[in-house]
């Protein structure tokens, strides 16, 4: 047995608890890892309120988080370049991240000079970063538009986008304006009348990404004029609407994220949005915080 905060049942974030759990084990082409921090997306607080039931099945007894880093415990059959005692950061597309152990089949290793904190907020973030920028055809030359572009796949997104030489302009609140341009992007503000602004800096719109879901995917298909270059990551009923791609994570999505991704975190090429750390007992608070708004900041849980 193992200890994790499980859903006990579908509802306010009081409904995860810390429980005894079975010990999971490390399946073919998995490895097993003892977490030391696991990152808390917005998916998560959905799962847990049961309003995507249809999208993952995970239900009470179930156990959240879709990304963590930790320490190698065991290796599964058929495993190259792990070995037990390994640091490594990991996508998890089982989930499983708030407790002390989980398996996965996505993992890469932690460089020794970025914590566990941060290599704990990396992976999902990542993954829908890069995941999105390869459905829109994100090339060198384009223009593309991030919607969001100061959330956590936002700001990674537009990171990406600029290392492949693209010129990215970026869609956010008034007081994140140094933000991104600090990123590399041009800033417009976020909001009603979101694409006349970009019209202003650009007759030439290739793709968007909406890493917020806060509307703007007609006029999004509207700036491309082509549905198939305008994705979100939050707004299923907008994209089914406009016709625009609905990103959903998965393990083929972006399996390489933390290969492209954990290098330039620890070069200094890759800016996370700040993060706070809690106890992972105080998993319910941390929802609490995020679905009130009272912190703007990444929530990474210790398991310390």
């Amino acid at each position: 047995m193992s200890d994790a905060m499980v859903i006990t049942r579908f509802g306010e974030p009081e409904v995860l608890e810390w429980k005894k759990v079975q010990a999971p084990v490390a399946g073919p082409g998995e490895v097993l890892i003892r977490v030391k921090a696991a990152g808390v997306g917005p998916t998560d607080l959905n799962i847990r309120a049961g309003r995507l039931t249809k999208v993952f099945p995970q239900g009470p007894g179930s156990v959240l988080g879709f990304e963590a880093a930790g320490v190698v415990e065991q290796v599964g059959e058929g495993v190259a370049g792990a070995a037990v005692g390994d640091e490594v950061a990991a996508y998890l597309p089982q989930q499983g991240g708030y407790g002390e152990l989980v398996a996965t089949p996505v993992w890469f290793p932690k460089p020794p000079r970025v914590g566990w904190s941060e290599a704990a907020a990396l992976p999902a973030s990542a993954e829908a970063a890069l995941g999105t920028l390869r459905e829109v055809g994100a090339a060198a030359g384009q223009t593309l538009v991030v919607l969001g572009a100061a959330g956590s796949v936002g700001m990674i997104a537009v990171q990406i986008a600029r290392s492949w030489g693209l010129r990215v302009i970026g869609a956010a609140a008034d007081r994140d304006k140094s933000l991104v341009q600090d990123l590399g992007g041009e800033f417009v503000l976020y909001g009603d009348g979101v694409f006349e602004r970009v019209a202003a800096l650009t007759d030439r719109v290739d793709a968007v990404i909406d890493a917020a879901g806060r509307g703007g995917l007609p006029e999004a298909v509207a700036a491309t004029g082509n549905p198939a270059r305008v994705v979100t990551l939050a707004d299923p009923v907008g994209a089914r609407a406009a016709g625009a791609l609905m990103s959903e994570p998965g393990p083929d999505r972006a399996p390489d994220a933390l290969a492209v991704t954990m290098p330039m975190l620890a070069a200094g090429t890759l800016r996370l949005k700040p993060h706070r750390a809690l106890p992972v007992t105080q998993a319910a608070e941390a929802h609490r915080l995020l679905e009130s708004g009272e912190t703007r900041d990444k929530i990474v849980l210790m398991m310390d």
